[in-house]
């Protein structure tokens, strides 16, 4: 069988898809066949990664109607600051008609330009904040603050224990200095009461001695006393002394106990001062070490209560920082829309011709000041020819605005600019809310027709109602779309899919869409090569299409991809 290859750059868009759809089903009939010979199963269907254009469409069914009076205007008032076409001049689609002041509608733009890029900077600052992390920073420095405090804390404590040990220590020792004082003291008052409380003199030099001695320190003398001397130190061998006597022994000699008396007293009060100073040492240390104790709970209490804010400040700027980021899109989203709708209400100052006409009435000179358009009908904005199948819609051509005296009425009424005698057709469709919010007044649009099957003509969408309709109980926009092309089989009335291309790009690499899986933010595809092995392979996808994806990496032009079946 001889197959007749076409090329896909001489067919139209809607022959190619056609052409596709025959090759594809002579493809399965062929498969078909062979698989009944064989018990093979069929290999699997396959497509190929190629370069083309990737288009995203909203599609509607709608009316066509013919153009036989065109009204223009603005979407919102303002002062005309430029007519550049008067009454009666031709004009070709996309011609500039007419401006309106744009400069506070500028002021205006710039100025929520501002806050976006407020709201963008802020937006960084809250991805790119270090709060988290300087509240742990902080966290663990007081962890480590609150340590070196309570080893501090216990240094001190422990320095205060040992000069309290100290000081014990000391007094015990004093005071049993005091008590052999006080015993010493004893001792020798008591000996001295027994000796007559006479002081010992010793005796002058050269004084002769007892028991055959040459005196009293003179050779063969063991204690350099006399005889009656000895044992005067120890009142119990000295033995009782009569009062008023000087006691045993030579003349002037007594008791040296007598003579320390004095010393011991002395000693005594010495050593009780010193008690005295170390029972208030004692004390102080006490004391300090009360204090200093106090006074360190204090301290770890306050270092731990600092712990416990840096923790509760790392949790709360954890918690805070994901919902922060998350209002902050919102915001910068909100504004984005906000500058978007001001960009658009600019470009509008700008009045142009969506179609090809002769103009018939200009209402306004340079300077005077023109009210928004209200269009010719809820249904039609931006257009005179009433919805086909809508009754009891006038032409706001119709309003009586004149000269009440002479009757005269106002050529246009309420409308800025008027095209008459335009050669051309519209279509007017109801687009549902999700669509319409993609559709806006220049995009192309290509519309066939139902009555006439091989047609396919290019159009523009001129405007989209600002108010909803509610059709069947679904809220519905209405778009009208005028063609650039005519064609002699086109009638008024005929219906007509209108296909709105929202988005398109060009000589770029793409894959069928039946070709890919998703899964989250992946996109994958199935390789399989001359030898029938397969290969499943991600790629980075680009604009999704009708029924191709854009590939920005990851696939080359020329590989055969599995195709999903029943997709």
């Amino acid at each position: 069988m001889t197959m007749i290859k076409a090329s896909s750059s001489t067919l139209s868009p809607v022959r190619r898809s056609r052409a596709r759809f025959w090759v594809s089903l002579g493809l399965a009939a062929a498969l078909s066949a062979a698989a009944g010979c064989g018990s093979e199963p069929p290999p699997p269907a396959t497509g190929r990664v190629e370069r083309g254009s990737v288009v995203t469409k909203v599609s509607a069914s709608g009316s066509l109607s013919a153009i036989r009076q065109q009204n223009l205007g603005f979407p919102k008032e303002g002062q005309l600051k430029e007519v550049m076409v008067k009454v009666g001049d031709r004009v070709t689609p996309g011609q500039v008609l007419a401006r309106t002041d744009d400069f506070a509608l500028r002021q205006a733009l710039n100025q929520l330009q501002g806050q976006l890029n407020s709201q963008q900077a802020l937006f960084g600052k809250f991805v790119n904040d270090t709060t988290v992390q300087g509240a742990q920073a902080t966290l663990d420095q007081a962890r480590q603050i609150l340590a070196a405090t309570q080893r501090a804390v216990d240094a001190e404590l422990a320095a205060d224990q040992s000069a309290t040990d100290s000081a014990h220590k000391q007094l015990d020792f004093d005071s049993y200095s005091l008590d052999k004082v006080q015993e010493q003291l004893r001792a020798d008052q008591a000996s001295c009461a027994v000796s007559g409380g006479i002081p010992y003199t010793p005796p002058p030099p050269g004084n002769g001695g007892g028991n055959g001695s040459a005196g009293i320190n003179g050779p063969g003398s063991s204690v350099g006393v006399g005889p009656a001397q000895a044992g005067l130190d120890n009142p119990v061998k000295a033995g009782p002394v009569s009062a008023g006597t000087t006691g045993p022994g030579p003349a002037g000699n007594g008791n040296p106990a007598c003579n320390r008396i004095a010393q011991d007293q002395s000693n005594v009060l010495k050593a009780r001062n010193t008690v005295l100073s170390d029972k208030a040492a004692l004390v102080a240390d006490q004391q300090k070490e009360r204090v200093d104790r106090t006074q360190g709970e204090v301290t770890v209490e306050n270092a731990r209560q600092n712990v416990v804010t840096a923790q509760n400040t790392l949790e709360s700027a954890a918690s805070d920082r994901p919902f922060n980021i998350d209002q902050q899109v919102a915001l910068v989203a909100s504004i984005s829309a906000q500058v978007a709708s001001a960009q658009r209400d600019v470009e509008n100052t700008v009045l142009r011709a969506p179609v090809g006409g002769t103009v018939s009435v200009i209402n306004g000179t340079v300077g005077e000041y023109v009210q928004p358009s209200s269009g010719t009908s809820p249904l039609a904005p931006g257009v005179a020819a009433a919805i086909p199948g809508l009754n009891g819609v006038t032409s706001s051509s119709s309003s009586s605005l004149g000269n009440p005296a002479t009757g005269a009425q106002r050529p246009g009424g309420t409308q800025f600019m008027v095209l008459d005698d335009v050669n051309s057709f519209q279509v007017v469709v109801p687009f549902e809310e999700s669509d319409a919010a993609k559709v806006a007044p220049n995009q192309k649009v290509n519309i066939t027709f139902d009555a006439i099957p091989d047609l396919t003509r290019s159009g523009t969408v001129v405007s989209v109602a600002p108010g909803g309709s509610n059709i069947s109980s679904v809220i519905n926009y209405y778009v009208t779309v005028v063609l650039n092309e005519i064609d002699p089989r086109l009638k008024d009335g005929q219906t007509a899919q209108a296909r709105v291309i929202t988005n398109q790009v060009e000589d770029v690499l793409t894959v069928p869409n039946s070709a890919v899986h998703k899964r989250g933010d992946q996109s994958t595809v199935t390789l399989i090569d001359a030898n029938g092995s397969q290969q499943q392979v991600r790629f980075q996808a680009g604009l999704v299409g009708d029924d191709r994806t854009q590939v920005i990496s990851g696939l080359r032009e020329g590989q055969q991809v599995i195709l999903r079946e029943g997709v």
